[in-house]
């Protein structure tokens, strides 16, 4: 089933259940597909291009969050860590600490890596293989706790 199909099934759903969260949050993610489709012309929208809308919008919705928080807005910051909930229920199952670190540690023997100097190597290739599946930052800090 296609992610389009997939928003359309809970958004009837949420609407069933009332639920004005959910319902708001999947709307977005709808209008957000359907723009990246007429942007790209005849291009098809990939299940690749779909992972990475998904990590924006999720993106986007806790960066708020934490600006809200950071101002004293709980009731504001609140919401937008529910629309994160409902959105990333459509990513595909995020790796775990240990397991990133194995595998960038895995990554770093097989490029050679061994100072600061080759993270940008090492973030490439990681980037590129955990699209998806890891957060950047995340990523990000263990290449940095792994090369230091």
């Amino acid at each position: 089933m296609s992610l389009q199909a997939k928003i359309m099934e809970q958004m009837k759903v949420a609407m069933k259940s009332k639920d004005s969260i959910a319902l708001q949050s999947l709307r977005a993610v709808k209008s957000e597909i359907l723009l990246a489709n007429t942007k790209g012309g005849d291009a098809k929208f990939s299940e690749d291009d779909e992972i990475k809308l998904l990590q924006k919008l999720v993106k986007q919705r806790k960066d708020s969050a934490a600006l809200y928080a950071e101002q004293g807005r709980v009731d504001l910051a609140d919401p937008e860590l529910v629309e994160a909930k409902i959105i990333s229920q459509f990513l595909p199952v995020q790796m775990s600490t240990d397991e990133l670190k194995e595998f960038i540690s895995g990554l770093i023997s097989k490029v050679g890596a061994n100072s600061m100097k080759d993270m940008g190597k090492v973030m490439g290739m990681a980037s590129k293989e955990l699209a998806g599946k890891a957060d950047g930052k995340a990523i990000s800090s263990i290449v940095k706790e792994l090369l230091s």
